[in-house]
Parts: C-alpha cells; sequence; structure tokens
C-alpha cells in the first residue's frame, strides 16, 4: 500500500467520526500563526489546538515573506466577501523554532532562500537566519510596520525548541494600531 492509500483509508475515517460540517470558515479564536513546514512544529501538535480554532500560514523557516503579506491581503478580501472583517482583536503569532532547516539552505543555496525572502543575496545577512530568537523579533518588526498589517492585531513572537518541546515568548504580544500603521485597501 502506498502513502496515499493510507491517506485515503484515513480520510475515510475522518469523515465518519471526525468531520464536523459546523466549522466557520474563519477561526474561532481570531488567530492566526505563522509558522514552519518542519513537521516537528506543527501547531496543532504543541498548543493543543482544536479544529478551526486558528488559522495556520506555513513556509520554509516559518519566516515572514512577500507571500505571508500577499496572503494577509487576500485572507482581508475574503473576510470582507463574507460580511466581515480581519483585523480588530485578532491574534497574529510568528512561531519559529531552534534546529530549522532554513540554516542548511541558507549555507548552500542562499540565492534560493534570498528569493523565498523577497531580498537580494546582499541582504540575505541581515535576516538573522541562524538565529530564530533574533529572526522572530525581526518578522514581528516587519509585520508591525507593515501597511498589510491593518486595524489592530496584536502582535507576537515565539520559539519553539525542538529539543524539549517549550515555547518562549521572545516577542510580548503588543497590538498595532491603526495610527501606526497604514490602512490598505484591499
Amino acid at each position: 500500500m502506498d502513502y496515499i492509500d493510507t491517506l485515503m483509508r484515513r480520510n475515510v475515517e475522518f469523515a465518519g467520526n471526525g468531520f464536523n460540517p459546523g466549522l466557520r470558515m474563519m477561526p474561532t479564536s481570531r488567530s492566526l500563526i505563522i509558522g514552519c513546514l518542519d513537521p516537528r512544529v506543527d501547531p496543532v501538535d504543541i498548543f493543543k489546538l482544536a479544529p478551526g480554532e486558528v488559522g495556520i500560514f506555513r513556509n520554509v523557516g516559518g519566516r515572514v515573506n512577500p507571500a505571508v503579506f500577499e496572503t494577509l491581503r487576500i485572507l482581508r478580501t475574503v473576510a470582507l466577501a463574507a460580511g466581515g472583517d480581519i483585523g480588530p482583536d485578532w491574534n497574529l503569532v510568528v512561531l519559529h523554532h531552534t534546529d530549522c532547516g532554513i540554516k542548511r539552505c541558507y549555507c548552500h543555496e542562499p540565492q534560493i532562500l534570498a528569493h523565498h525572502m523577497g531580498v537580494t543575496l546582499a541582504e540575505l545577512d541581515s535576516l538573522e537566519i541562524n538565529d530564530p530568537y533574533k529572526a522572530v523579533a525581526l518578522d514581528v518588526a516587519a509585520l508591525r510596520s507593515s501597511a498589510d498589517v491593518f486595524g489592530g492585531y496584536t502582535i507576537s513572537g515565539l520559539v519553539y525548541d525542538v529539543a524539549t518541546g517549550k515555547v518562549e515568548i521572545v516577542v510580548p504580544p503588543s497590538r498595532v494600531t491603526e495610527a501606526a500603521t497604514p490602512h490598505h485597501s484591499p
């Protein structure tokens, strides 16, 4: 049996025993997490999240890159079209982790990583790729200063230690105000 067969069998079990047709499109906690693709750092597992509780973006390194900003704009458009909004009283959590594979890309294929991050090769060093604690602070600062992060998000930065399973708050939650962040029209 190949892996797709395993997935299909699991889906049949889910559809019969775990499916909840009442889940809403927007997360019940009004929260979004930006995290890494690394399977050791699944926010659903490490925070014991319930289905539909949080929206999760995952990319290499869990970094705030041009695709994250584009996704935030698209999500706001989707929410507005559905008669709601994203922003006021929402949480935006940046989750980095120790022993991240992004460091290997930085060493072996920096031009690919520069493209992923939307910077030049010369600017890549300033992104603190080798230090998740400094990198999460940079990413939170990028979100707080962006016109794509509108309407009062509370933004925080966390680092998960893959050796202990513990999460540390590196950048405490702080609300972005409309005055501090220019409004971006969808």
